[in-house]
C-alpha cells in the first residue's frame, strides 16, 4: 500500500502533470471526431494514417530533426488529403488506398530505422514506436504546449463546425444537394484527424490510435442513440479511461499506451452490459 501511494505521489512532479493533461486532451479530441469515423465507417482511416505518421517519424530521426512533431504533422495532413481526394479513384478505392499507403509507410519506416537508425537497440525502439512507451513521461515543455495548442484548435474547430460535421455524417448525399461543400468538410475532418494521430503517437503508439478513436464511440453507442448523446457520452468515457490507464501505468509499471487501451476493453465489456440489460428491461 505505502508503495502505491509513493508511486502516487509522483503526481506531484510536473512531468507526471504533463503526462496526464496532455493525455486527457488527446483522448478527448480523439472520442469527438472518433464518433463521425465510426459513424462514416472511416475507422480505418485512423490506422492508416498512424503508420504514417511512424514512417515520417523514421525520416525525421534520419534526417536528424531535433524536434520533428511539425514534420509528421506536414507529412500525416498531406497523406490525409492524398487518401480523401485519390481514395474513390475507379481504380483504387479508398479502403485499397489506405491499404497501400498505410503497410508502404511502415515498411520504409521500419527499414530506414533498420538501416539508418544509430541505436543498438533497434528493435526496442520499433516497439516502443509502434505500442507506446514512457516518452508521455518525458514530454518537453515545447512538446506540451505544441499538444496542448493542437488540442484547442481541434476542439474549437469541432464545435464551430458542429452541425456541418453532422450534417456530412448522416446525409453526406443531402447536403451535397442543399448546397453544401461536403469536399471541403470532409477534408477538414481529414486534417483534424491527421493532427489527432500525430498527437496520439506519443501516448499510445502508432499500432494503438485506432483504439482511442474506436472504443469510446462504440462504448457509447451501447447506451445512447442521438449523436450528441454519443458525442458527449464518449468525450466523458474517453477522458476517464485515458486519466485512468495513466494512473494505473504509474502504479503497476506498465506501458502507458497498452494500459489505456485495456482500460477502453473494461470500459467498453460494461458499456455493452449496460446496453443488453436496458434493451431487455424495455423489451
Amino acid at each position: 500500500m505505502n508503495e502505491i501511494i509513493d508511486k502516487l505521489l509522483l503526481l506531484q512532479y510536473p512531468f507526471a502533470r504533463n503526462a496526464l493533461i496532455v493525455g486527457v486532451l488527446i483522448a478527448l479530441c480523439s472520442s469527438l471526431l472518433g464518433v463521425t469515423l465510426v459513424l462514416k465507417r472511416f475507422s480505418f482511416i485512423g490506422d492508416g494514417l498512424s503508420h504514417v505518421a511512424f514512417g515520417a517519424m523514421t525520416v525525421g530521426v534520419v534526417i536528424g530533426l531535433t524536434n520533428n512533431m511539425p514534420f509528421i504533422l506536414i507529412a500525416t495532413t498531406f497523406a490525409a488529403i492524398l487518401i480523401l481526394r485519390k481514395g474513390q479513384n475507379a481504380k483504387i478505392k479508398g479502403d485499397a488506398a489506405i491499404a497501400m499507403i498505410s503497410v508502404g509507410a511502415l515498411a520504409i519506416g521500419y527499414l530506414l530505422m533498420n538501416v539508418f537508425s544509430k541505436s543498438s537497440n533497434v528493435s526496442g525502439d520499433v516497439c516502443s514506436s509502434l505500442f507506446g512507451s514512457v516518452k508521455i513521461l518525458t514530454l518537453s515543455t515545447t512538446e506540451v504546449w505544441l499538444s496542448i495548442a493542437l488540442s484547442i484548435v481541434v476542439l474549437v474547430v469541432f464545435v464551430l463546425f458542429y452541425n456541418k460535421i453532422f450534417s456530412v455524417t448522416f446525409d453526406e448525399n443531402f447536403s451535397t444537394a442543399t448546397g453544401m461543400k461536403t469536399e471541403l468538410y470532409n477534408l477538414l475532418i481529414a486534417v483534424v484527424i491527421a493532427v489527432i494521430i500525430v498527437l496520439a503517437m506519443n501516448l499510445v503508439g502508432s499500432l494503438l490510435i485506432s483504439a482511442l478513436v474506436v472504443f469510446p464511440a462504440l462504448s457509447a453507442m451501447r447506451v445512447f442513440k442521438s449523436f450528441r448523446s454519443v458525442t458527449i457520452c464518449s468525450a466523458i468515457f474517453s477522458v476517464t479511461c485515458a486519466f485512468l490507464g495513466i494512473l494505473i501505468s504509474i502504479v503497476a509499471d506498465t506501458p502507458v499506451g497498452s494500459t489505456i487501451v485495456g482500460t477502453d476493453i473494461v470500459g467498453f465489456l460494461i458499456f455493452l452490459l449496460i446496453g443488453t440489460f436496458t434493451k431487455r428491461r424495455t423489451a
